[in-house]
């Protein structure tokens, strides 16, 4: 009966000094139904180095496990048989015993489930936090100003969200699922050394992102200083910098500010977006109905038609649908950032599924004050800020500032100091913490010069949004393709923290070549089209034109297909992919 529950391995792997003579490990497993309990004791001091190697790796307790759930072989465990809920969150950190050190920190490793704090109303939240901001209030009235009727442009703003929502939750599964950040995802598809390119071209956007919302943060400061200030010869434009030394000192203000909150690193983040979607809400309200007030309704925003001719509405439409899916297309990629916290598959859909009906909300509010304007002042007033400056008031100026600083903060931080962040701690995790990361992203905001990109709606939607979706299109669409079509949604942990050349993710050199070929099919095509579009190419077929206006679309879709080609052509090249170490509950 003994015999039944005690098994006795040899472990060769375990490097023993040849002065010393090898001895066996015990591995004892006894049932609960089991009524005495066994104790083995083995004296290592004759063999040290042996002890020591043994007690780096923690024992399995056992006894959390349903024994129905355990492999036949009793000294090892299936992990994939058993509950993920009875599991011990000590099984993730087997992956780091015998992970590269040049590939893992502390923000690279799998989350363990006491580190998954996201709820789905705390991920609703995040979003809530990244959608109330200045960028987004331009959007459905930037496409009004260009021809369209009101409703035309909030529907196409919630159209681009609702399909960019399928790429959202579909990225998200494997944060969720194994607990990893987007550059280790990327290291399944691109390569472990592949992994920087899609990492580095992401951080790039969101550096200039992260510029854009903090010269925003800095108008907000601006508006707080007296007018004798604001009238000084400080307020005058330095035409080598493109804006005065007064806005730029309030941008630099705020861009100081900032650091503080990010200082606090992932666990700040989610307490601050979490308490602050209730109050951006809150304001967002009492702007909606102050104008609603003051303007005696919303009549002149329905008044609001179309000036476009059918032809002239669906050439503004499709480019105008692809800028508002790149909105959020860097996000579509590096969402698993956010989603490895989430507690369940569950609560990453409920909380990013509610996206559409924000953005479509909260545009709505742009549009609908900013219509408003022109009833109440005279003129349209599209900038907020300005708004919120004309309207004046000690009590309105505070709750402005408070306002716009906080939206500006929650958006800014969460979708574009994470990602960068991660990109270079991903390409050198000795040198670089979360903390450097966002750091120098915070130097590269600057160097973008955001006060360029805001200077007409034109520049913003059709240069900069479309633009970068040629990098961010097929970066997505290669992931997508390589995690559900060839990887069938399971991952080998251990090899995602490997340079062994036998890895299942080392590919050629640590580059998967297919995916690298991929990415240049998928952004070549649209270049003629962007340097048309920056004016360094007079004139270029219209073809090009047309593929630049639907940038998102035909990179994403055209680099995914074709890396599924030739990888289902060259299928069992590259080897098996191996069983998952460690799942999340679904």
């Amino acid at each position: 009966m003994m015999s039944k529950y005690l098994s006795l391995h040899y472990h060769p792997q375990l490097q023993v000094e040849p002065s010393h003579t090898p001895k066996p490990t015990y591995s004892c497993i006894i049932p609960s139904t089991f009524p005495t309990k066994l104790s083995i004791t083995q004296n290592y001091s004759s063999t040290p180095y042996l002890y020591r190697r043994c007690s780096m790796i923690k024992p399995v307790q056992y006894s959390h496990i349903d024994p129905t759930l355990m492999n036949d072989d009793l000294s090892e465990l299936d992990v994939n048989e058993a509950d993920p809920t009875l599991m011990n969150d000590d099984l993730s950190e087997l992956d780091v015993n015998e992970a590269d050190p040049t590939l893992i920190n502390d923000d690279l490793k799998p989350t363990t489930q006491s580190q998954r704090t996201f709820s789905g109303w705390e991920m609703a939240s995040l979003w809530i936090g990244l959608v109330v901001g200045v960028p987004s209030y331009y959007l459905a009235g930037s496409l009004a100003d260009l021809g369209m009727a009101w409703w035309q442009g909030i529907a196409t703003v919630m159209a681009a969200n609702l399909i960019l929502l399928v790429p959202l939750i579909l990225t998200g599964e494997p944060g969720a699922r194994y607990g990893i950040s987007f550059p280790v995802l990327a290291r399944s598809s691109f390569g472990i050394r592949g992994a920087h390119v899609p990492t580095l071209l992401r951080a790039l956007v969101g550096c200039g992102w992260y510029g854009i919302e903090t010269w925003i943060g800095g108008e907000a400061i601006f508006l707080l200083l007296p007018n004798s200030i604001k009238q000084s010869s400080l307020a005058n434009i330095l035409p080598w910098l493109g804006t005065s030394p007064l806005e730029f000192s309030c941008f630099f203000l705020f861009w100081l500010a900032q650091l503080s909150i990010v200082w606090k690193g992932m666990e700040g983040i989610r307490v601050l977006e979490k308490f602050a979607a209730p109050i951006l809400i809150a304001l967002t309200s009492c702007l909606l109905i102050w104008s609603y007030v003051n303007a005696g309704g919303f009549g002149h925003m329905f008044s609001l038609t179309s000036h476009l001719s059918g032809s002239q509405f669906w050439s503004l439409f499709f480019p105008s649908l692809t800028a508002n899916i790149s909105f959020w297309a860097t996000l579509a990629l590096n969402i698993p950032d956010f989603t490895r916290y989430a507690k369940t598959q569950k609560d990453q859909i409920i909380g990013q599924a509610g996206l559409p009906i924000f953005m479509g909300a909260f545009t709505f509010v742009g549009l609908a004050v900013t219509s408003s304007t022109r009833v109440i002042f005279g003129r349209v007033i599209s900038n907020p800020i300005q708004l919120l400056g004309e309207i004046g008031g000690i009590t309105t100026m505070t709750l402005a500032i408070v306002g716009i600083s906080l939206a500006t903060i929650t958006t800014n931080i969460a979708a574009n100091v994470v990602a960068p962040a991660n990109a270079l701690v991903n390409l050198s995790p000795s040198k670089f913490t979360f903390w450097k990361g966002a750091l120098l992203t915070a130097f590269l905001g600057i160097a973008f010069q955001p006060w360029r990109l805001l200077q007409s709606s034109e520049s913003f939607v059709y240069t900069w949004l479309v633009g970068y979706s040629a990098l961010m299109g097929p970066i997505g669409g290669i992931i997508l393709a390589d995690y559900y079509l060839i990887q069938n949604m399971k991952l080998n942990i251990n090899d995602l923290y490997t340079y062994r050349n036998t890895g299942s993710y080392y590919y050629t050199g640590g580059y998967n070549l297919s995916a690298m070929a991929a990415l240049i099919a998928g952004i070549v095509p649209v270049l003629p089209g962007l340097l048309h579009k920056l004016g360094i190419l007079t004139s270029v077929p219209e073809l090009f034109i047309t593929i630049y206006n639907n940038a998102w679309f035909f990179s994403f879709f055209s680099a995914g297909i074709l890396y599924w080609v030739i990888k289902s052509l060259s299928s069992g090249k590259d080897g098996e992919q191996t069983k998952p170490l460690l799942a999340s509950p679904n």
